[in-house]
């Protein structure tokens, strides 16, 4: 049912633009308002996760140790799964962010008869969520090139070389054929496997399903319901110019597929995919481990003002007299 929920409003966010833009004609509400206060919202609320989690008392250092933390000289240190130096850990962080290597060391275990424990190796994990993460990376980086007069020229080098082979007319992403397969294996995986069938919410297929709205309406845009691309970047530049102007032009899939766009930006700050802005403020990943050569204060301790035996006694030391009780000084 957690899979039906989440399709049916991923459809439902569909029908809403082909109704409003397309029956009603409302192209100014869904060309501009609804995405500038999609832009607005994720920006306020992306800022807030990040300054609520940066306000998290973090008092001690409490890195991962997968590997052997620094100690006597004669025994190895892994200088990357438990580094001590600032080095260490920007080369751990930087491992971690732009090849996922926590998840490519992820391992998976299963129960057979006997009963036994394996543990297996878990890559088409890594493989599927590196592909997905690059191949949307790369899109959201070539649209950049509406949004920019004259355009850039890495957004330039990237769209060429995204549609390197030139397959058809217009040109073939790669991205678009790998970023389907990599949503469709994230997808199945789910379903499929028992144990993730389980565990897994409508949020957990929720923004499968959007994002494969979004990928799948941008196709039908460029390869089978055409639009007119200039129309779109008249638009697509007043908004970033705060310039508006709406086109007559333009088709309501363009309008559909903004309107999942901008549903995408407002649910991201809420939602599991602010792992984006949580992987940096990981402390189990920024942290140096060096609790063995330098000693941590937490800054959040307060004062503790100490009452001293000595003190004690000399507070009661009459009272201790009369009960019989011993005491240091007469």
């Amino acid at each position: 049912m957690n899979v039906l929920y989440s399709l049916l409003l991923v459809l439902a966010l569909v029908v809403i633009p082909l109704i409003g833009a397309g029956a009603l004609g409302w192209h100014t509400l869904f060309g501009v308002f609804i995405p500038l206060f999609a832009v607005v919202v994720f920006l306020v609320g992306f800022v807030y996760r990040i300054l609520d989690w940066g306000r998290s008392a973090v008092p001690f250092r409490i890195p991962t140790t997968g590997g052997q933390q620094e100690t006597m000289p004669w025994i190895k240190q892994s200088k990357l799964d438990n580094p001590s130096t600032t080095a260490g850990t920007v080369g751990r962080m930087a491992l971690e962010i732009l090849l996922f290597r926590s998840l490519f060391r992820n391992t998976q275990t299963q129960l057979s008869q006997g009963p036994k424990l394996s543990y297996g190796s878990s890559k088409w994990l890594w493989l599927g969520a590196i592909a997905f993460h690059y191949s949307f990376f790369i899109i959201v980086a070539r649209h950049m090139r509406f949004f920019t007069e004259p355009i850039p020229m890495p957004f330039e080098w990237l769209d060429k070389l995204d549609g390197i082979l030139q397959i058809g007319v217009p040109t073939l992403y790669l991205t678009e054929i790998v970023i389907l397969a990599a949503l469709a294996y994230l997808f199945l995986r789910r379903v499929v496997v028992p144990q993730l069938r389980y565990i897994s919410l409508p949020a957990d297929y929720f923004p499968l399903f959007l994002i494969l709205a979004i990928v799948i309406s941008g196709i039908l845009m460029r390869y089978f319901i055409r639009t007119d691309v200039m129309d779109i970047k008249t638009l697509t530049m007043g908004l970033a110019t705060l310039n508006f102007s709406v086109p007559e032009g333009i088709g309501v899939i363009f309008y559909i597929h903004m309107f999942l766009v901008s549903a995408l930006l407002v649910y991201f700050p809420m939602s599991k995919l602010m792992h984006l802005g949580g992987v940096f403020l990981s402390p189990t990943r920024n942290l140096a481990n060096n609790n063995r050569m330098q000693r941590h204060i937490n800054p959040w301790n307060h004062p503790v003002k100490v009452h001293t035996y000595q003190e004690w006694e000399d507070e009661y030391r009459e009272q201790m007299k009369e009960a019989g009780l011993p005491v240091e000084k007469e």
